[in-house]
Formats: C-alpha cells, structure tokens, sequence
C-alpha cells in the first residue's frame, strides 16, 4: 500500500497515512479536526537493501567455480578400486 503525506491547513500537523489506492483521501486532521491536504510526493522509488545488484555481486569465489574434470573423477574411482 502506498504512504499518503498529509497536512492540516489549521495547525500545519503534518502526518502520513498507509491507505490503499482506491480509499479516499483524508478530511480530517488527527490532532485538531481541522481540514487537511494531500501533499505531492516523489514517493520512495525503487529501494535496494543490502548487496547484490552489481553484476560483480554475484560472482562466485575462484575455489567455487573449479570444476573437476571428468577424467579427473574417473581417476579417482580407479584408485579407489585399487585399493
């Protein structure tokens, strides 16, 4: 839901409001009953929290990207054979 800002044109309170898009705005100020508006506001845009939207932020560690080989594995199962 977005935040509403609001202001009281008797007392000059000014408050926001979490209300769904379809409600009506506001008429009554909560401090002294006066009238209210409702302010224009830039809004919060897009909100990034914490790493991760850099192409680098998801690059893996050098230890994590070696794969073995599959001749290397089957050396492995050979030796173990061996045994």
């Amino acid at each position: 839901m977005p935040t509403y800002d609001y202001r009281c044109g008797k007392c000059g309170h000014q408050f926001e409001v979490f209300q769904s898009i379809t409600d009506n705005p506001l008429t009554e100020c909560p401090s002294c009953g006066g009238s209210v508006e409702r302010l224009i506001s830039s809004g919060a845009g897009l909100v990034f929290k914490g790493s991760g939207f850099y192409v680098t932020d998801y690059k893996k560690s050098p230890e994590s990207t070696k794969e073995t080989k599959p001749a290397d594995k089957k050396t492995a199962a050979s030796s173990k054979l061996d045994d």
